[in-house]
């Protein structure tokens, strides 16, 4: 299974300080989500980041960024994707760029195909958000008789779900509010998901 971190949707103290040292601790997946903020706000995070991470990185907002530092994750939202296209989608991949998405619904899934990845959720009740129910039975268990795209879990994940996910057969994790909820133990709070994370491996994760 592989482990996202998402970004607190607002600025943190610290944030890339924190962030930089996920990187140094092995995370491979980190995306930038930041509704609220502008272009200019969310380039001075970026810049505060070392550059050898930024193949890490995907953007969920101000796609415009990527190109300026060699980003290579494009990240749509529901309602970005549902404003673009195939072909946009295609034009992207054939330059270089590896896109992932988020849905609510499983039946969409075929009609993502072009995606590397997609988060599905709320899996577990939210962590970031109090209310944020869990969309899913006691029993599911994701039916993957295709290749792509990847499905990773999100909402409500912390370390003692993880092996929960792999029996419902998810391919990862995306984590937000076990990272962000406690700032000061965000490093802890990392390294214990990827202990627990099912076959983990530094080499492909």
């Amino acid at each position: 299974m592989k482990l996202v971190v998402i970004s607190n949707p607002e600025m943190v103290v610290d944030e890339s300080i924190i962030i930089n040292n996920l990187f140094k601790s092995g995370l491979k997946y980190f995306h930038i989500r930041k509704p609220n903020h502008n272009a200019t706000q969310v380039s001075k995070l970026i810049e505060e980041i070392h550059p050898q991470y930024y193949s890490y990185i995907s953007l969920h907002q101000h796609h415009q960024l990527a190109k300026e530092y060699g980003i290579k994750r494009l990240h749509y939202t529901e309602q970005a994707r549902t404003e673009s296209d195939i072909q946009k989608w295609q034009t992207q991949i054939d330059a270089g760029y590896s896109l992932s998405t988020s849905i609510h619904s499983l039946t969409l899934l075929l009609t993502l195909k072009l995606f590397d990845y997609i988060f599905y959720g709320p899996v577990f009740n939210s962590i970031s958000k109090p209310g944020y129910q869990s969309i899913i039975s006691a029993d599911f268990k994701l039916d993957k008789d295709y290749p792509k795209p990847d499905v990773f879990a999100l909402g409500g994940v912390d370390a003692s779900g993880l092996k929960k996910l792999k029996a419902m057969n998810f391919d990862g994790a995306a984590v937000l509010g076990a990272i962000w909820n406690e700032p000061d133990k965000a490093i802890t709070n990392f390294k214990r998901l990827k202990e627990n994370l099912p076959i983990y491996t530094q080499s492909n994760d």
